[in-house]
């Protein structure tokens, strides 16, 4: 199988800013928390706290969400650090791929038990393979691709079909 790149890391960093600026024009004077899931997504959401502090000055709380993906019900779904940071505040989860949106959509059982105020899903790659009701309000790429081609974000490197 040939690794195709389909993201270069200077059009990755292009794109996580304008998604910074989204965030930041739709959630002006909201007190903003990003949510990433482990790995792929909190690093995504520490790069979009980086645009956020560049535009406003100001830095957002960002934690991580950790659960079996395969498995989502096995083991407990945990957020580091202290959880009531997010009561009454937006939260933006993010995720470096949204394939079926199984993922996103265990997270949010979570962050639903924290009487968060409102909740926007951010990811870098946009797949068409939805098998959860889970909509990107926030997207960088969108990309068609056959079931069992495989996505992968290589931080420093870019994004690659495999």
């Amino acid at each position: 199988m040939s690794n195709n790149q389909i993201l270069t890391q200077p059009k990755v960093d292009q794109i996580v800013r304008r998604i910074g600026y989204q965030i930041y024009e739709n959630n002006m004077g909201e007190d903003l928390v990003l949510v990433g899931v482990d790995s792929g997504g909190r690093k995504l959401a520490d790069q979009i706290n980086k645009t956020l502090k560049e535009i406003s000055g100001k830095k957002s709380i960002c934690h991580t969400i950790s659960l079996d993906k395969e498995n989502p019900l096995n083991k407990d779904i945990l957020i580091d650090g202290d959880a009531s940071d997010l009561r009454d505040k937006s939260v933006v989860l993010c995720d470096d791929v949204l394939n079926s949106g199984r993922t996103l959509a265990y997270s949010l059982t979570k962050l639903l038990t924290l009487e968060v105020k409102k909740v926007e899903t951010a990811v870098l790659v946009l797949r068409t393979h939805g098998r959860f009701p889970i909509y990107a309000n926030y997207k960088g790429y969108e990309l068609s691709t056959t079931i069992k081609e495989h996505v992968e974000v290589r931080p420093g490197d870019g994004v690659y079909l495999l």
